[in-house]
């Protein structure tokens, strides 16, 4: 569809109000699903970021990458195990998902906003000792659950003009190395930082009614609407989790938050620029 030079001046006018409201806010998106596999919704989700750096917010970014970690495990002779959903890290599986989060898949991102002109920097959890961590679970080997988040030298860095990208991987007391959940950095940080906003992008356009039908899209959920909604099964599986994280972040300041789709291309956008959002939005 081709705007005409008036539609294109309503678009911006719309997004007007949107770019006020967050001007120098720290907005926390969580990037992971098929947007970090395809490499047209990759460039789509980095444009998005670069346009919101340029018009005065200040992204944070957080990114998973369990595809390519078991991809790696494969090419190590190791089978990817899971107990309730979380990956069984042994030492080996450890510092081969090191090695993808922070040597390689942080690495892509950063390389695409610099190419866009957006300075950019990768960091782990273990850098400043910004994730603290403890064993999770003993089934599930090194798989950190996050005790403390020092923002120390992540608002250093914002002050700085970079863009943070940051790989989860949280550090133990004694040094040691955990695989944490991205989700559930995301949010905490997001808690942490005090950001106004916080995105969760995925593979699913949100909570439906009926998960078969598209058009049943809850585009608001409030806090206390969601045990009752886990009760009736129409959150459930994966989205529990990423819901009680959205729940436990708005319930501890940050404004509002969103768990969009990541397969429409600039989902970013839409959600935050214009009237009509897409995807779950979790309000207190």
């Amino acid at each position: 569809m081709v705007l005409t030079p008036q539609q294109k001046a309503r678009v911006m006018v719309e997004s007007l109000s949107y770019i006020k409201k967050f001007h120098n806010q720290l907005v926390v998106i969580k990037y992971g699903g098929n947007a970090m596999i395809n490499e047209e919704l990759k460039e789509a989700v980095i444009k998005d970021i670069v346009l919101m750096k340029y018009v005065g917010m200040n992204p944070i970014i957080v990114h998973g990458g369990g595809p390519e970690i078991t991809d790696m495990m494969e090419k190590f002779g190791k089978k990817a195990e899971f107990i309730d959903g979380l990956r069984v890290t042994d030492q080996l599986t450890m510092e081969l998902t090191e090695m993808v989060l922070c040597g390689k898949i942080s690495n892509q991102i950063v390389t695409m906003l610099n190419q866009n002109d957006v300075m950019s920097v990768g960091m782990s959890g273990k850098d400043g000792k910004m994730i603290e961590a403890v064993q999770r679970d003993e089934r599930l080997g090194f798989v950190g659950e996050i005790t403390n988040i020092n923002t120390d030298l992540i608002q250093t860095v914002v002050e700085k003009g970079y863009v943070p990208v940051i790989s989860p991987v949280g550090v133990g007391e004694n040094g040691e190395s955990y695989n944490i959940n991205a989700d559930d950095v995301a949010c905490k940080l997001a808690v942490a930082l005090d950001a106004k906003k916080l995105v969760l992008i995925t593979d699913v356009e949100g909570v439906l009614m009926d998960a078969k039908d598209s058009s049943t899209l809850i585009s608001q959920i409030k806090t206390s609407e969601v045990e009752d909604y886990i009760k009736d099964g129409i959150i459930k599986g994966g989205m529990i989790p990423k819901i009680q994280g959205c729940t436990e972040a708005v319930t501890n300041g940050v404004e509002r938050c969103h768990i969009i789709d990541g397969r429409k291309h600039h989902s970013i956008l839409l959600e935050i620029f214009t009237d009509d959002g897409i995807g779950t939005m979790i309000t207190n």
